[in-house]
């Protein structure tokens, strides 16, 4: 199939391996909504999207989205490689685009983990349109489950609806998160106790689950694994049985250190620095990764007194906790030294990798030998997969064992450590346990493995794991062997129906019965709690008068972006954070060994530098330097210490304390690459295609008063930049601000659901035409029913009929001539709208429409609310606030036949496809909101108070 060939990127005279034939075979058949692929690690999992699309192009009834789950966003993130050479592929080709109903104008959209598309929520755009989504498993479930992180609660059911239907997931490494199998599995396989009546099931589309791993654990009854084809597959057959002996090496003696050991193992393999060769170091922690590497290097220095001459070499650390600037900096490292499979770059000194488990699952990692700690058998599976991945060299690979039996001391510790649950042990009977009694288990597992003939070690090859799992399932010994040597899958909770519910009221910001949905994606686990941190230059804090919810509205149109974020342990984030400020302390105190200058810049102790969000993104405490000197205050010390788990730390740029991109106290330099409020925030992800937005797609300046009325009068800016929002900053009196933090969004940007109405000028009745057109072309592509085509197309003509009242129009400064207008320049008076939702307003003008009527008592209900909920309000409740048009007895009733509304619906449509809905008139209406006329009238100058002037 030459299409196949070409959307794989086969070269001529190459084939398909015969199992990605059959997993087209299986696309195209359209049959099964949950099955598995279990295929070792180096034959190309991530093909998966291309056979995806190849079968949407032959007409398989398929998803329109391809959403790709990785559990650890890896320093090379290879999901990402792949979508970007497909989407390349695709714009390059013509009937590729028509035979997958890409119209003229239309893209082909991607959103990945990093590079020009990172997180760039194109795949929102068009809910007609096939794409591809790259996310880690909080990203994607806290999304799939209404509760987005980073997604502003109006945002939340838009996200949901695209996930929740119309999408295929291919869930990578299934093994490693066992509990978002098991929900993804309940949600494709559920009919209707988590979704809608069967009559409106058949409306919404399908979803489906594919299940990848190299380990074979999946729960799926329907498993596509690799055949004889693939063994007498040319390419395949080499891979499978590519040479790998792997040696289990014993400690000389019990007082052996182990880093030391790592180290010397790695050096010999190197042939004491002589031999260019690429070496992986695979450690369980990364403060061992640290010390084997500083081994390595103190070996490469020699030793002038026994004559060692030193050697050049070439050092990599590869964990995690790392901002994705880094984390492309690295790939370009590994790229250059040849650890990429397929690359054919000559190295001219030993290369050294030093890896945790980030190394070991979403990277095609490839080196020519490995050294290893041992650790649980299906982590080992995919340790030794990241070395002679392509079978045409001959890898070693050394498994370092600990000693096997404890001393004395140590066996009374770890009959304590045995007697208790998991879940109650600390790190230390952690540590006891794994070492002596996993250990055992991890090693019975490998020495399962079949001897090399003639030679010393086992057979590790793709083709011998492989058929030890084959062997597996007729021999109960090995089984339970396995099994034991497996890490067993945590406890989680059942996903029922009311905590869906309560998850999908995104509408109120308190819900009792609404839990933490991380065990729902993780399960119960005993991991440490995780901390997001953030560098900004410029935070909204610099005015006393600045309040948490004027915080909040900041970071919700100036969101924390995926390229920021850098996620480490909470403690290490805790202990940083003290250091920095003690650090900087220190310096100010020390002017005569400090640069005057220097210390000019560092933040005094009165000025905020920490800013706490939540994952809703409230604010839950902000912090100054004077704050964070705790001193005694041990209570205080350890409720902060509470309060940033699970959250999101905006802090400070001149903090610094980064370094290769990982924390580091003794940095004092200020973070110049932040990205998302440097001068020129997007110069290393930029793109060449003037299609696609900068990423992220807003920055933030900082304008004296007479600047930004300067510019605001005479319109100086840039054509690409709207001012969104402004933030006084600095005052010389009580009224008269001096300094303005101006945030500013890129073109047609949709950054908050506010952006929408100040895109540029279109009148009322244009734009609802636009809306009304749009939603008539999704209708016909999405193949909806005639009677759901024609709800949308009402509620697309009534939806904004509530901005034809004066407080809107004057509030997002509508020029008076040619009022009502939907779509204005700006800038937006937040006070003259005192809370005034449109949509509310916009109801009872659906009544009015002559189509109405004839639609069913059901339909209408669900017209409503489609016009209720178009800014992601009405879930259930919705603001009465300043709405005129009735008396407040009226308006109460109608707010309450709202709610009620919502709940009836919700349970004729399920959570998911009354989203689904809603994501459609909501995707029309952004689309819409991009066309605008190019002349109009200038707008007036906003009044400068209460910080919040759009434009």
């Amino acid at each position: 199939m030459q299409i196949l060939n070409e959307a794989l990127g086969l070269k001529e005279g190459e084939t398909p391996f015969p199992w990605q034939m059959a997993l087209l075979e299986k696309l195209e058949a359209g049959l099964e909504s949950r099955f598995s692929l279990d295929i070792p690690t180096g034959l190309g999992k991530t093909s998966v999207m291309a056979a995806w699309l190849v079968a949407k192009a032959h007409g398989a009834d398929l998803p329109r989205r391809l959403v790709y789950v990785v559990d650890r966003r890896a320093v090379v993130d290879q999901a990402t490689r792949e979508a970007e050479r497909l989407k390349n592929w695709i714009d390059a080709n013509v009937d590729a685009k028509q035979a997958l109903g890409i119209e003229n104008g239309q893209q082909f959209a991607i959103s990945t983990l990093r590079g020009q598309f990172a997180d760039n929520r194109q795949w929102l755009s068009d809910p007609c349109l096939p794409a591809i989504v790259v996310g880690t498993v909080d990203m994607i479930g806290s999304r799939l489950l209404f509760e987005g992180y980073g997604v502003s609660r109006k945002m939340r059911p838009y996200h949901a609806g695209f996930l929740g239907a119309d999408t295929m997931f291919v869930l990578d490494e299934a093994h490693l998160v066992p509990p978002f199998e098991a929900l993804l599995s309940r949600i494709v396989e559920s009919e209707s106790e988590l979704h809608g009546n069967a009559t409106a099931n058949a409306s919404v589309p399908r979803n489906i689950l594919l299940s990848l791993s190299a380990t074979g654990r999946s729960t799926a009854k329907s498993v596509l694994q690799i055949t004889d084809k693939d063994l007498d597959h040319q390419v395949a057959g080499q891979r499978l049985r590519a040479v790998k002996r792997m040696q289990l090496v014993e400690p000389e003696n019990d007082d052996a250190d182990f880093v030391d050991r790592l180290a010397a193992e790695a050096w010999e393999l190197a042939e004491q620095g002589i031999a260019n060769r690429r070496i992986i170091v695979f450690c369980n922690s990364r403060s061992d990764a640290l010390k084997v590497e500083q081994a390595v290097v103190e070996r490469a220095k020699g030793d002038r007194k026994q004559e060692i001459p030193s050697r050049a070499i070439d050092c990599q650390l590869f964990v995690g906790a790392r901002r994705v600037r880094e984390r492309q900096e690295v790939e370009h490292w590994l790229e250059q030294h040849g650890f990429l499979a397929g690359a054919k770059t000559a190295i001219e000194n030993p290369a050294f990798v030093f890896a945790t488990s980030a190394g070991e699952v979403g990277v095609d990692l490839d080196a020519e030998h490995m050294v290893s700690d041992l650790t649980a058998f299906e982590r080992m599976v995919q340790r030794v997969g990241r070395v002679n991945r392509r079978g045409n060299g001959m890898a070693e690979i050394r498994v370092l064992l600990q000693r096997d039996k404890p001393n004395d001391k140590e066996l009374a510790e770890l009959e304590k450590a045995r007697a208790k649950q998991p879940r109650h042990r600390n790190a230390k009977d952690h540590q006891l346990v794994r070492q002596f009694d996993l250990s055992a288990a991890y090693r019975a597992a490998l020495e399962a493995l079949p001897k090399l003939e003639g030679e010393a070690g086992r057979d590790v090859s793709p083709n011998a794991l492989r058929q030890l799992k084959i062997n597996a399932e007729n021999d109960k010994k090995l089984s339970g062997l396995l099994k034991a040597a497996t890490t067993p899958a945590p406890l989680r909770p059942e996903l029922t129906r009311p905590i869906l519910d309560a998850w999908s009221m995104t509408s109120l910001d308190k819900h009792s019965a609404r839990p933490f949905v991380a065990p729902w994606l993780r399960g119960w686990v005993d991991d440490e709690p995780q901390t997001t941190v953030a560098w900004r230059k410029y935070l909204p804090t610099a005015s006393p008068r600045c309040t948490d919810k004027q915080i909040a509205e900041f970071f919700e149109a100036a969101p924390i972006h995926l390229t920021e974020r850098l996620e480490t342990a909470s403690s290490d984030v805790f202990a940083w954070l003290l250091k920095r400020v003690e650090n900087i302390t220190k310096l100010k105190k020390s002017p005569k060994k400090t640069d005057p200058k220097k210390i000019a810049l560092l933040p005094r102790d009165n000025e905020v530098v920490a800013i706490v969000l939540d994952r809703s993104g409230e604010v839950e405490r902000r912090m100054s330097m004077g704050d964070l000197q705790f001193g005694n205050d041990k209570q205080g010390k350890k409720n902060f210490a509470r309060k940033i788990e699970h959250c999101t730390l905006v802090v400070d740029a001149r903090l610094g304390g980064l370094s290769s991109g990982l924390l580091y106290d003794k940095a004092d330099e200020t973070l110049s690459a932040v990205a998302a409020d440097a001068v020129e925030p997007h110069e290393w992800i930029a793109s060449t295609d003037e299609r696609v937005d900068p990423i992220p797609p807003f920055r933030i300046l900082d304008w004296s008063a007479g600047e930004l009325e300067e510019r605001m009068q005479t319109r100086k800016t840039q054509s690409d930049w709207k001012t969104l929002r402004t933030f006084p900053i600095q005052t010389e009196n009580e009224d008269e601000p001096s300094r303005y933090l101006v945030l500013q969004k890129h073109r047609k940007a949709v950054t908050s659901e506010e952006s929408r109405s100040t895109t540029g000028l279109r009148s009322l009745e244009n734009h609802l035409a636009d809306v009304e057109k749009e939603v008539e072309r999704m209708a016909r592509q999405l193949g909806l029913s005639a009677e759901l085509a024609l709800v949308m197309k009402i509620a697309a003509r009534n939806h904004d009929h509530g901005k034809n009242c004066q407080r809107w129009q004057n509030a997002f400064n509508a020029p008076e001539t040619g009022r009502p207008y939907a779509k204005t320049r700006g800038p937006f008076f937040n006070s003259l709208l005192d809370g005034y939702r449109h949509e509310f307003g916009s109801i009872p003008s659906i009544q009015r429409d002559a189509e109405f009527a004839s639609l069913s008592d059901g339909l209408k209900e669900l017209t409503r609310h489609l016009v209720a909920a178009h800014h992601g309000f009405a879930r259930p409740v919705i603001r009465t606030d300043s709405c005129d048009d009735a008396p407040p007895s009226v308006l109460a009733d109608r707010a309450r036949d709202v709610a009620l509304r919502f709940a009836r619906l919700q349970k004729m449509w399920g959570p998911w496809g009354l989203a689904w809905l809603e994501s459609i008139l909501r995707a029309a209406d952004h689309r819409a909101s991009a066309l605008v006329d190019d002349e109009s009238p200038s707008p007036r100058m906003f009044d400068g108070k209460e910080g919040s002037v759009h434009g």
